[in-house]
């Protein structure tokens, strides 16, 4: 695929996503809902997958873990890959709605991964109401972000609906992800090798005394120091998450949608002098605001976290880093919320600067696992909710000759009380909001909230 660089190796962030699979609360599974108005051929959708798995190395790879975690995780082929444990046709009784469907994606994107095979299934359902079907797309965080899930998806939505299936794939390119996929165990050492280096280990123990001791980080003049500062000032805050409703976590997860026009939307954002992104940021702090006034717990302020995207023409299949900001959610009206979450954003993404996901992860892979699995359950309980903002497709988009409706992104939890997704298609700004259902005992009124924030806001646009 254009655009993206399969490296054999993963990141140092991918690598700190798939360690902490080991705690199920710290799920870096998302997912996308695709509604559709017919029955795809599903045939036909089989053969575009079988054909993407061929010219995607990363659709037939596993994950190899090395020796005591010394060296990131690799990619190797799946030598019993079958095309059928990830393209999969289930049917709703009929007439069903939208809501059994969301209740069907939560269950599947909520069951974990088999993490001897390639991670990621997509289901097409049949069923819905009004002889519509609906696609889950389910993906591990390590093979894609958001971004490069959607440039992934080019490889089997067309512009047309009739659209002619694409030709065979070109032998020389089969022939070199093959090539790039061969489980060689010399180059596997070698990785191993040249992985275990990259961090010396003289700064490994800093790093250990450091973060066990951060009160030594102002005096310390090493080199490691410097850069450590501002990644152990973030790993060190351990200031609790401000909502007294979103205390409690669990595994069962709850999924609601809403929809914002995007002109409208965008325009009201430039009227008020900021970005769509700070438009989304205040349209989920209003209602989760108006959401805790309504539960008779009213708060001035709520921690979130906001993924920023960090791509580039030389990035890999993940690019992206997260800042984390205090929002203001007390009686406020819309406008002045937008500019003091506008400000907020752009100190936030400034104090974190120094500490990029990729940074902090590799500083991570000095510590045991079960280190890191605490630090960041740690860490999540900072935050009360999450936010992402994807861009899509301006035009329609087809599969299998069925045409997307609307597409709903299911981003991860990773411990926080809910995740707000935003993607962007087809005029419209389609959210997706994933739900820790300990945490958000009424999904549907926070469901509701953000619709009518959405109303209040896009009146700036007039």
């Amino acid at each position: 695929m254009t655009g993206i660089v399969y490296d054999r190796k993963m990141s140092d962030a991918e690598g700190l996503m798939w360690r902490l699979e080991k705690d199920p609360h710290l799920s870096s599974t998302f997912a996308n809902v695709s509604i559709l108005d017919q029955a795809p051929d599903f045939d036909a959708f089989r053969k575009r997958m079988e054909r993407a798995s061929l010219v995607m190395p990363r659709l037939r790879q596993v994950v190899r873990t090395t020796p005591g975690n010394f060296a990131p995780p690799v990619w190797v082929e799946d030598s019993d890959f079958d095309i059928d444990r990830h393209v999969r046709r289930v049917a709703l009784p009929k007439p069903a709605n939208e809501r059994t469907l969301l209740d069907l994606a939560a269950l599947i994107t909520a069951d974990p991964f088999d993490r001897v095979r390639p991670l990621w299934q997509f289901t097409v359902v049949d069923g819905l109401k009004g002889g519509r079907a609906a696609m889950i797309q389910k993906m591990h965080h390590t093979i894609a972000d958001g971004e490069s899930g959607v440039r992934l998806s080019l490889e089997y939505l067309d512009f047309d609906r009739d659209a002619p299936p694409p030709p065979p794939p070109d032998p020389d390119t089969v022939a070199q992800a093959e090539e790039d996929l061969s489980d060689d165990a010399t180059e596997f050492v070698r990785s191993v090798l040249a992985g275990s280096f990259r961090l010396p280990l003289g700064i490994a123990r800093q790093v250990k005394d450091l973060l066990a001791d951060p009160t030594q980080i102002p005096d310390a003049t090493s080199a490691a120091a410097d850069s450590l500062r501002s990644i152990v000032g973030q790993l060190g805050d351990t200031d609790e998450a401000r909502s007294p409703l979103f205390t409690e976590r669990s595994v069962k997860r709850h999924i609601e949608t809403s929809t914002a026009p995007f002109g409208p939307t965008k325009a009201a954002a430039k009227a008020l002098g900021g970005t769509l992104n700070t438009a989304f940021m205040t349209i989920a702090t209003e209602a989760v605001s108006r959401y805790h006034v309504e539960l008779g717990e009213p708060v001035d302020e709520l921690r979130a976290s906001m993924a920023i995207s960090t791509r580039t023409s030389e990035s890999g299949a993940n690019a992206f880093s997260l800042v984390r900001l205090l929002v203001p959610t007390g009686d406020l009206p819309i406008d002045e919320r937008f500019r003091a979450i506008h400000a907020a954003t752009d100190d936030a993404i400034e104090a974190a600067s120094g500490a990029s996901l990729d940074s902090m992860a590799a500083l991570a892979s000095a510590l045991p696992t079960s280190v890191i699995t605490r630090l960041a359950r740690q860490q999540s309980q900072t935050v009360d909710f999450a936010t992402s903002n994807v861009r899509g497709s301006a035009a329609p988009l087809f599969v299998a000759g069925a045409k997307l409706l609307a597409n709903y992104p299911v981003g991860p939890l990773s411990g926080v009380a809910f995740n707000l997704t935003l993607l962007s298609y087809l005029g419209n700004l389609d959210m997706g909001i994933n739900t820790d259902a300990a945490a958000v005992t009424e999904p549907q009124l926070l469901a509701r909230l953000i619709g009518d924030a959405v109303k209040d806001f896009v009146t700036f646009a007039d």
